[in-house]
């Protein structure tokens, strides 16, 4: 990408967004397209298309989405799909109509069959069923991610994937029930600490295994793959490493300095056993994460604190 290139960052309020916009502005671009959703709604077809008409962004980072962890994805699951579908769709092909030069679509590693191998390869994609608990958004971002294949192969458009594992870090959603796991538990432990509490309740077992990754790697990784990737198959974004939930449960409470006992509740779901990427493709192009989690929990907490509106969603 040139540095006064015309670059669209769809969803820039979101924490994706907002961290690919901070790598871009630190990186020297200086010609960033963004808009609310006040003033582009991206679920309606005839806006998104008078934008690209418009605007002609000559680059997209498709970073919008909604977005939520496993209550949320079960309390609504037809407007996870309907909501994701139109918004991918409307961005993606306008942007192909409009002669956008390149477009990275951000997907998730819910993507991956339930019972898929351990690391998950990219090529295992639709090898087995879905985890039920986000089955739904996992199947409107399988679909934005072949369409973006699918515009590769019969077009030559160079529009890539990207599947980052599970993020966190700064301008997250801390919802007391929408969120991930990760804000959920800085939010239920600091309150914990704030009001005294000898004890916290955590949902599941706490066995299930989970890779976590800093958002500002994932937004660097996004920039490097925009630079240095073209090609129809995903590519998957994480570190390789993975804790049980239980042990980020303990790290977090450590952090935060919440002094109390942990129950778990085995009535409520895991979700997905195991969910760790296989990095051998991007770590042969050549690139690597940076931020450990340790550092990353204490980086999100901070954004927390410093935050207080944010930790009211």
């Amino acid at each position: 990408m040139e540095k006064d290139a015309r670059i669209y960052v769809a969803g820039h309020r979101g924490m994706v967004g907002s961290a690919v916009c901070r790598a871009l502005s630190e990186q020297g671009y200086g010609n960033i397209v963004t808009r609310t959703h006040a003033d582009l709604d991206l679920c309606r077809q005839e806006e998104v298309e008078r934008f690209f008409r418009e605007e002609r962004p000559e680059y997209v980072f498709l970073c919008g989405a909604k977005v939520g962890g496993i209550a949320a994805n079960a309390e609504a699951p037809a407007e996870f799909l309907y909501e994701n579908m139109m918004l991918e769709m409307n961005v993606i092909h306008s942007a192909w109509r409009s002669g956008c030069r390149k477009l990275l679509f951000l997907g998730s590693s819910c993507i991956y069959p339930r019972e898929a191998p351990q690391p998950m390869p990219e090529s295992c994609l639709l090898s087995g069923p879905l985890e039920k608990t986000n089955e739904a958004y996992a199947l409107a971002k399988i679909s934005g991610l072949k369409y973006c294949e699918y515009l590769h192969r019969q077009y030559g458009a160079d529009y890539i994937s990207v599947m980052p594992t599970n993020l966190y870090g700064p301008n997250d959603n801390y919802h007391p029930e929408h969120s991930h796991v990760l804000p959920a538990f800085i939010r239920r432990f600091h309150e914990a600490k704030e009001q005294g509490r000898e004890e916290v309740v955590c949902w599941g077992t706490g066995k299930a295994m989970r890779e976590f990754l800093y958002v500002d790697d994932l937004a660097d990784a996004c920039l490097f793959l925009m630079q240095n990737y073209s090609g129809e198959q995903t590519v998957n974004v994480g570190t390789g490493e993975e804790l049980s939930i239980r042990e980020l449960a303990e790290l977090t409470a450590r952090i935060v300095g919440y002094p109390g006992s942990i129950r778990w509740d085995a009535s409520k779901p895991d979700g997905t056993p195991r969910k760790l990427l296989d990095l051998n493709k991007l770590h042969a192009l050549g690139w690597k994460h940076r931020t450990g989690l340790e550092e990353g929990v204490r980086l999100a907490y901070r954004d927390f604190l410093e935050n207080p509106m944010r930790a009211e969603r």
